[in-house]
Formats: structure tokens, C-alpha cells, sequence
């Protein structure tokens, strides 16, 4: 037997030992400015605490946030596998055309109105508006070569500096983006959780020098559309009690639901943070002797659990809750659970004109 080889497999040789005060090699891409091979773009934003910049997978493993508890008492994250975008047949030549003159509009400078530094830093996305309020207080944030402080109105000419970095600020000049997602359950809507449990904006792809602003939340176990955009106008539009917008969920009912509650659902009743009332209850399928019956409900409101609290209300278990339209807007029966789509230009201009706002989020003037 050769000395290179133990039961037919080939040894390696051993490595030298590294002697005191020697270098170690150079990783592959040091020496960049940012001190490692991560993107200097993804660094700038995880500097300023943009929670929605995700840092590239290692080679071989699913596109993800990872990492390790660092005996903090925080759970370690968790491997999470980016949503895969639907695929579908290219639209025909009007609706191209149409798209690429609305990609093209741009609002000219002069028409943006300033808004608040914190709102304006938020929405290019270097953090959470309660986290710029923070900074600003804390005299990290500087307009014009000044200290800002939260009342203060910064406009496109404006030079906005944080932690003593220039920050090139996104306006709303454009359409914005929308993407409907089929959020799974056990999901969470939010950036921020504790338990480090896996958030959609984990799976969804960045939003580039912007941040993307879910319209209106999903619990953890309630699955179905999702709408997320760039556009803070749109989301509040949408979400605002005014605007009255229309939710509808399909619901599996563990229980018999009488024509006599559907009709106090639709009379409406009073939970303990105040009435709730259903616009529509209809059956939509289920066998006849089973223990669960499909119901569709549409309301008008996003408040927590709201849904579940009205048929519990009447002693009934909601077994299953999917969201199946929002507004204009229903779930594609080829999108399927953790999957997503990205409207073009033509649908993300119909959804603006639906909401009553202009291709750039303001409201339209009624002449």
C-alpha cells in the first residue's frame, strides 16, 4: 500500500503550520472599501439599519437571511428561501407599449412638495420612520449642513446626511411598484419580531433605494393575497378607514352557520373593541354532512382578528382563513402559497386610478 493512500481513498497532504507573525491569505474580494466581499450598496444600507437589505446567500444554500444566536438571548435566524416570481405569458403589444410610455413619465422637481425628513428617509429606504425619528433626536441626521429636527421639510434640492453619509433620497417622481404575494401561513408581516420568526420580506426580492410597505397585515395563521409596494401614499389610501377599501376571505367553519347568524353578521354586532359588521356571507362549498363548511365574507376594515372574533362571537371555530381579494384585486388562481407577482405598468397605473391618486401617489384635484 502506498503512503498516500488508506483504504483506497487518496490522502492530502498535510498543510504547513503557519508560523507566528505570518500573514494570513487574503479572503477573495479584500481589500474593497467596505472591508470584505459583501456589495458596497447592501454594507451602506445595513449601516443605516435598512431592515429590508438582504445580504447574498453563501454559494450552494437557497437566497436567504441566515445566521447564528451569538449568546445574546435572541433566537438564532432562520434559513429562509426567497419567493419564486410567477410566471406568465408576455402581454400583447398595447399593453407593452402603454407600460413603456408610463415607465417613462417622470414629475419634474419643481412639482414634488417637501415632506417631513423622517417620511422622506423612511420611504428611500434607510429605515423605519420611528427609527428615523430616533436619529434625528439624537442629532444624527443633518439638512443642509444643519442638525434637522423632526418638524423640519426637505425637498429634492435638499442635502440630507446620515451619520455623516450623504443619502441620495428617493421621491415619488414615478409609478411606483406593487406585487401581490400569497403569503403562507406562519408567516409574519412585519420586520421586526423577538421570536425570529420568518417575515415576508424575508422571501420577497429588494426594493432598490426604496422600501416596500406592506398594505394592510395578515396574522401568522391566515394565508392568501398580500399586496405589497413602494408607494406609502398608495398603502394609506387603501388602508385608510375612509377609503372603505374591500377585504374578502374565504373561511373553513368548524360548526353550522344558520342563515339567522349570517344575518346578524350582516346587521352587524359588537366585539370588545367595538361593532363589526360583515357586507356579504355566502356558502361557497364543503360536503354536506362534514364537520366543515367554506364560507365567503366581505368587510371593510383590517382590525386584528377580526374575522376569526365574528364567528367566534357565535360560538363558531374558523378553522382556515384565506384572503382572496383586496380592493380591486384577487388572488390569481395560478399563484400559488409563497409564490409572487409584480404588476406592470399598465395594472399598477389602473390600481393608482382606482384608488383615486395620480401615476406618482397624489391625490387627484377635482376641478
Amino acid at each position: 500500500m502506498s503512503g498516500g493512500e488508506v483504504n483506497g481513498n487518496v490522502a492530502e497532504p498535510k498543510k504547513p503550520r503557519r508560523q507566528t507573525g505570518d500573514k494570513p491569505p487574503a479572503a477573495a474580494g479584500q481589500g474593497r472599501r467596505n472591508g470584505g466581499n459583501k456589495p458596497a450598496g447592501l454594507e451602506h444600507e445595513r449601516r443605516f439599519g435598512n431592515k429590508n437589505a438582504a445580504m447574498p446567500a453563501e454559494a450552494g444554500t437557497p437566497a436567504a437571511a441566515t445566521g447564528e444566536a451569538r449568546g445574546n438571548g435572541k433566537p438564532a435566524k432562520q434559513l429562509v428561501t426567497r419567493a419564486k416570481k410567477l410566471k406568465l405569458r408576455s402581454p400583447n403589444q398595447d399593453v407593452k407599449e402603454k407600460s413603456q410610455r408610463l415607465r417613462d413619465v417622470r414629475l419634474a422637481k419643481s412639482d414634488i412638495e417637501p415632506v417631513r425628513v423622517q417620511k422622506a428617509l423612511a420611504a428611500s429606504g434607510v429605515g423605519s420612520r420611528r427609527e428615523m425619528e430616533e436619529w434625528i433626536e439624537a442629532g444624527l441626521v443633518q439638512v443642509n449642513g444643519k442638525r434637522a429636527s423632526l418638524g423640519d421639510r426637505v425637498g429634492p434640492e435638499d442635502r440630507v446626511t446620515v451619520k455623516g453619509d450623504q443619502i441620495k433620497l428617493k421621491w415619488p417622481d414615478r409609478l411606483p411598484r406593487v406585487i401581490m404575494y400569497h403569503k403562507q401561513e406562519g408567516e409574519i408581516v412585519s420586520r421586526d419580531d423577538p421570536e425570529g420568526r420568518v417575515s415576508v420580506f424575508q422571501r420577497l426580492p429588494q426594493a432598490r433605494s426604496s422600501r416596500w410597505v406592506a398594505i394592510g397585515r395578515l396574522d401568522i395563521n391566515t394565508s392568501g393575497l398580500l399586496l405589497i409596494t413602494t408607494s406609502g401614499e398608495l398603502a394609506n389610501r387603501m388602508m385608510h378607514p375612509s377609503f372603505e377599501v374591500e377585504r374578502e376571505y374565504a373561511v373553513r367553519v368548524l360548526g353550522e352557520l344558520t342563515p339567522e347568524i349570517a344575518k346578524e353578521m350582516t346587521a352587524g354586532v359588537e366585539l370588545e373593541d367595538g361593532p363589526a359588521v360583515f357586507q356579504r356571507v355566502y356558502q361557497r362549498g364543503g360536503a354536506e354532512d362534514g364537520a366543515n363548511q367554506w364560507y365567503n365574507v366581505v368587510i371593510k376594515e383590517g382590525r386584528n382578528r377580526e374575522v376569526r372574533r365574528m364567528f367566534e362571537h357565535f360560538g363558531l371555530t374558523v378553522s382556515r382563513l384565506i384572503r382572496v381579494r383586496f380592493g380591486n384585486l384577487g388572488l390569481p388562481p395560478r399563484l400559488k402559497r409563497g409564490q409572487f407577482y409584480e404588476l406592470n405598468e399598465a395594472e399598477v397605473a389602473a390600481v393608482m386610478k382606482w384608488s383615486d391618486l395620480t401615476v406618482t401617489g397624489k391625490k387627484k384635484v377635482r376641478r
